[in-house]
């Protein structure tokens, strides 16, 4: 009785919440933040404070005063109203990183992204006739021109697209798809999963390493909707392979009267062996070969936002928009702007080379790079002196995002290693990326052979990175 009494006494310690809410230190927090809000923090603090007097009493009490009270209390409001979505700088290496938001835009697309922002657009609105128009009407011909495609039509991401395609084309039928090509992406979506929910039937034709022909002639049937041919963008079957080259599947899909759609993932609207990397299949090159429908990405090495682009025969494309689903599909405004100024910089191949940070950043010289590192390298080592060594590093850098998993870029870093014994070394390293991950303008690198690697292929904004260093604390190391 006498416990249940002395833990009732801690409690009644607590103050209320109207009585904080009347102090001037709080009300001041209610001009700044709303009354609500600051309310939510007043209760979650008390809630925190009984919870602590519950389980260690009265050396809890001096968390009971005012100003220790006020303090919990902007903890919790400063935890309410942070922005947890900020900038960071990449050195993982990987250019197109999913978790870091894929590909950075170009400033014509940013500029174009606030003008529409501010204010009222022609989203959906016909400047010539006064009626409503169609958003797609603002990039259609962009990606016709840059394709040679008939017509276009575009929705929030690639999967998306493919969804949407399939939908229209072949619900409740039958789709062709070689054993080799189904897929599966980052968080583990799969293309059986996304044709189940399209409600489609995949019939799978060939093996795993060889698909003929034949195998999808032999798989035709009156049921037979469509053939699809999906790109294999994040991995790659060596040794004893064959695939059917997509002419002669474009040739089989018209005999048959159905589309042949090829889904490229990432898509590009440029040679990049030019980079160094292997040739990838363009969208044009990909049409020209007889492909009814392509989709592919906006976000990836096509260096724009985040959406799907859907390309082809404009009666299928007719079809697609016409599908009640496009609408649950489709982008917003700022898309449609950043897009349309990404395809302009396309118009000049030289020009898209320079000012889109995708097509930059891939095309950067090893040599630059290894200036780079070497410039930096003092600048990073001066304040991990005490606690780390700082060695240059050759790299590989890769392209990311499920696009030519295989294939690497030569690039520099800097190589940050961990003094003191083997055994707490690892422990070292993690407090070391932590700590640059607690920068003002985080740094993400990654941890490889015993060192944190910062690899430089993406660092543009170099004194972003330096001028952060100097309040550098990693003492805890």
């Amino acid at each position: 009785m006498k416990k249940l009494q002395t833990a009732q006494s801690f409690q009644s310690a607590v103050p209320s919440t109207h009585s904080i809410l009347g102090l001037t230190a709080i009300s001041e927090l209610i001009e700044t933040h709303g009354k609500a809000l600051v309310t939510d923090a007043v209760r979650s603090a008390l809630a925190e404070l009984r919870e602590l007097l519950s389980s260690i009493g009265d050396a809890a009490l001096t968390e009971t005063r005012e100003s220790a009270v006020t303090l919990r209390i902007e903890n919790h409001l400063a935890h309410l109203v942070d922005v947890s979505l900020m900038p960071v700088i990449n050195l993982t290496g990987t250019v197109l990183h999913t978790n870091l938001g894929r590909a950075p835009l170009p400033d014509e697309a940013i500029q174009a992204m606030i003008a529409v922002a501010q204010g009222a657009s022609n989203l959906e609105f016909d400047l010539e006739t006064g009626r409503r128009g169609d958003r797609d009407h603002h990039l259609e011909s962009h990606i016709c021109r840059l394709t040679g495609a008939e017509a276009a039509t575009i929705v929030n991401n690639n999967a998306a697209a493919v969804l949407l395609v399939l939908n229209t084309l072949a619900l409740r039928k039958q789709v062709l798809v070689s054993r080799g090509e189904l897929i599966e992406i980052g968080g583990a979506f799969r293309l059986p999963d996304i044709m189940a929910r399209a409600g489609c039937k995949l019939c799978e034709v060939g093996t795993t390493n060889r698909t003929h022909l034949s195998d999808f002639s032999n798989a035709l049937e009156p049921r037979t909707a469509m053939i699809l041919k999906a790109h294999t963008s994040n991995y790659k079957i060596q040794g004893f392979v064959s695939t059917v080259p997509e002419k002669d599947l474009a040739k089989l899909s018209k005999s048959a009267d159905i589309p042949f759609v090829v889904d490229l993932g990432s898509g590009s609207l440029i040679d990049i062996s030019q980079f160094g990397l292997p040739s990838e299949p363009t969208v044009r090159k990909t049409l020209a070969d007889g492909a009814d429908l392509v989709t592919f990405s906006g976000d990836k090495l096509l260096g724009g936002p985040q959406c799907g682009i859907i390309a082809g025969r404009k009666g299928l494309i007719k079809k697609i928009k016409k599908n009640s689903m496009k609408r649950a599909l489709r982008v917003d405004k700022m898309t449609v702007a950043a897009l349309s100024a990404l395809l302009n910089l396309y118009n000049d191949s030289k020009r898209a080379v320079q000012r889109i940070p995708t097509l930059r950043l891939l095309a950067r010289n090893e040599m630059d790079i290894i200036v780079q590192a070497e410039r930096l390298l003092p600048i990073v080592a001066t304040p991990l002196k005490d606690v780390a060594t700082v060695e240059l590093t050759a790299c590989q850098s890769q392209v990311g995002s499920g696009a030519l998993p295989t294939s690497a870029l030569a690039s520099a870093g800097l190589a940050i290693r961990p003094l003191g014994n083997k055994r707490s070394k690892g422990a070292a390293l993690i407090h070391l990326s932590k700590a640059f991950r607690e920068l003002p303008l985080p740094v993400i690198g990654r941890i490889h052979e015993g060192a944190f690697i910062l690899d430089l292929r993406c660092l543009e904004d170099e004194d972003g990175f330096t001028q952060q260093l100097s309040s550098f604390g990693i003492s805890h190391l």
